[in-house]
């Protein structure tokens, strides 16, 4: 026997839903088979033209397939050719009929015609109004203002039941507004009153003049802003933006995470992730994934397995992780049982590159310059003032500086030497080390490398920063170091300015030995070799993918392709190719140059271009979210619980926006009172 055709088994699938079309499909060919699938009762009532079908009910037991055959066809035979009708403009004029939510209705009773018919709408107006085009002649200017005097009844009508409820949901889209504002500014939830009455009382004086200053007071006060509401309204925020993120998760080629952990003010640890996402197209984005709260221990152990937890809850797509970017704590990066070791022996992670943070590392650089008599005595004399001359306009300044930035400090210092003397003396304290020319030499030598340190921090700070940058940053740091101890041995100080200064101001010049400073710039510099060898690793791949058409040797570039990236062989015919294209290299200058390159002809290169440009260079997000959720979480909100932490959070530091609109229409809208 023939199989049914596509058009009856898409009947069964719709109305026989108990039973699995596909197989009846491929088994219909044995009569037995069919003979033993039960059926449920099926109402289907069926409308053509101006009458109704009754309900027809389809057996709840058949043995044969010709009766599923029969009945069938007989479904399809009846509403095969069904027709619509439609609202015609002219009717307006010529019945006094309108389209309200597709049915005929007449302007004059507002009653509703069965079908849009013209033979229903002229029998209903002859018939129940015969005698309106007496008084209102047909085509006539006076039925024209009459017909639009009847819509006009019409809308009046309607609208008070629309615009009750238009109020309601531009009142409840401003409430989601206004909470979105409390929690990007990280404002508690009872705040939302404050702001109500605060656009009140403005309302009252702005809008004093006007009619409808009525109106407008009413608007505002109809807002619902209670802290319970404001909260639910936050939780609702942080879903769709987080929802937002989980989609780019979903549509990124790949991926990059940063954590870092900190506590909040009730001591419970709090384990921050970023990511950074690379399109198809090439462009980035960068955005906050999650706050997640460790109960009792943070090994790494107790991360992983929260954070595995949390991929697991939300369908985090793994698979496209390319690296990830952590501090240097043994709980992160613990060669064997650290959070990264444990990420490693999953099979569920993919091949991943992990390195210390970048601002980390140049951090813990810096101490190796070995200058703590100076450091230790300068924070002594500084607490001295501040303890004993806060009002000394002299020091304020200095004072301003104290707790931001160490280079800031010892330049304020060495600005104001000449009168931090007088005053220590003026106290009667004394400190022999400023007038010790070898110390003052090192106090110079000090607050000029720690300045360009300080440069360099900076350099690496900020949002949008990829490892490319950071990579860039690092190596021109650390040819400086190399220039400026060449220049010190030979007696140019032209980038030390503060220790030029000291050392004009010595008596004895010739006991200045450049050496030891030199020495210090050499150590220096070994720490960062030694610090940023992770980095080190990755720069030839770096370096070709900012610039793919430097000249390079090409084995030993493949070589680290392979080693970085676990590629099979071909990439050097690919690097190859690529250095040959006169068309792209035409256009290498062109920021989004690997949104260009065919990723059919380079599959490997492009997969390898993506992946750099997901990676970040440092933590700094991370620390920057601590930082808000600091404010967020203060003594006096102690009590806000992780889920609402969280929340602010997100809403805090995202650069998504909410669609207000539609979380509007999805809650029921209840107007403040």
């Amino acid at each position: 026997m023939a199989r049914p055709s596509l058009q009856i088994l898409c009947f069964w699938f719709v109305h026989f839903k108990s039973h699995k079309v596909y197989k009846i499909y491929k088994k219909c060919t044995n009569i037995r088979l069919l003979g033993q699938i039960r059926l449920k009762v099926v109402h289907l009532r069926m409308r053509r033209r101006a009458r109704c079908f009754n309900d027809v009910i389809f057996a709840a037991r058949a043995s044969h397939y010709h009766d599923y055959f029969k009945l069938t066809k007989r479904w399809l035979r009846h509403n095969r050719h069904k027709k619509t009708y439609h609202f015609h403009v002219e009717w307006k004029h010529d019945f006094l009929f309108t389209i309200v939510k597709d049915k005929s209705i007449c302007l004059i009773c507002h009653q509703a015609v069965a079908l849009a018919k013209r033979g229903n709408v002229e029998r209903h107006h002859n018939t129940i109004h015969p005698n309106f085009k007496d008084t209102y002649p047909l085509k006539s200017t006076h039925r024209s203002k009459k017909v639009d005097e009847l819509k006009s009844v019409l809308k009046a009508q309607q609208s008070l039941f629309t615009k009750p409820t238009a109020k309601s949901k531009a009142a409840t889209e401003a409430s989601f507004r206004v909470s979105h504002l409390l929690a990007k500014h990280k404002k508690p939830f009872t705040d939302g009153e404050l702001y109500k009455e605060a656009m009140v009382a403005a309302a009252d004086t702005l809008f004093k003049d006007l009619k409808n200053k009525e109106d407008i007071t009413n608007a505002i006060e109809s807002v619902p802003l209670g802290p319970a509401t404001v909260a639910r309204r936050v939780e609702l925020l942080s879903e769709d933006v987080n929802q937002q993120v989980l989609k780019d998760l979903s549509l990124c080629e790949c991926y990059s995470l940063q954590f870092d952990e900190s506590q909040d003010v009730t001591d419970t640890a709090q384990l921050m992730v970023f990511v950074r996402m690379a399109f198809k197209d090439s462009t980035t984005k960068e955005a906050f994934l999650t706050l997640l709260p460790l109960q009792g221990r943070t090994r790494g152990e107790d991360i992983y397995n929260e954070f595995k937890r949390y991929v697991h809850d939300n369908s985090i797509p793994i698979h496209k992780l390319v690296a990830i970017t952590t501090d240097g704590a043994p709980a992160m990066r613990g060669l064997h049982s650290g959070f990264v070791a444990l990420c490693r022996h999953d099979p569920d992670f993919p091949r991943f590159l992990n390195y210390h943070c970048v601002i980390h590392q140049q951090a813990l650089a810096s101490k190796v310059v070995d200058l703590s008599h100076v450091m230790t005595l300068v924070v002594k004399i500084v607490n001295s003032i501040r303890a004993k001359g806060l009002q000394h306009r002299l020091f304020k300044s200095l004072l301003d500086e104290l707790w931001l930035s160490r280079g800031k400090v010892l330049q304020r210092f060495v600005d104001l030497l000449p009168e931090i003397k007088s005053f220590l003396e003026s106290r009667n304290e004394q400190h022999e080390e400023l007038s010790d020319d070898a110390w003052l030499l090192d106090l110079g030598f000090l607050t000029d490398v720690t300045a360009k340190l300080n440069e360099l921090n900076y350099e690496l700070q900020g949002k949008d920063k990829d490892v490319t940058h950071m990579i860039s940053a690092v190596n021109a740091f650390k040819a400086k170091v190399g220039v400026w101890a060449s220049q010190l041995k030979n007696g140019s100080l032209v980038h030390f300015p503060n220790l030029e200064k000291m050392l004009q101001n010595m008596r004895n010049k010739d006991a200045f030995l450049p050496q030891e400073f030199c020495s210090q710039l050499e150590k220096l510099a070994s720490e960062f070799n030694r610090r940023f060898q992770e980095l080190n690793d990755i720069r030839e791949v770096v370096v070709f993918i900012s610039k793919p058409f430097l000249p390079i040797e090409i084995e030993e570039v493949s070589t680290k392709f392979q080693q970085v990236f676990a590629l099979p062989i071909g990439v050097d015919m690919e690097i190859i190719e690529l250095q040959n294209d006169i068309e792209l290299k035409a256009r290498s200058r062109d920021s989004d140059f690997w949104g260009l390159v065919n990723t059919e002809k380079f599959p490997l290169l492009s997969s390898c271009a993506l992946k750099v440009k997901a990676y970040f260079g440092s933590t700094y997000l991370c620390e920057m979210a601590f930082s808000q959720m600091k404010i967020i979480k203060s003594k006096n909100r102690s009590c806000l619980t992780n889920r609402h932490l969280t929340d602010c959070v997100r809403l805090a530091v995202s650069n998504y926006e909410p669609d207000y609109r539609a979380l509007a229409d999805s809650v029921q809208s209840q107007p403040s009172h």
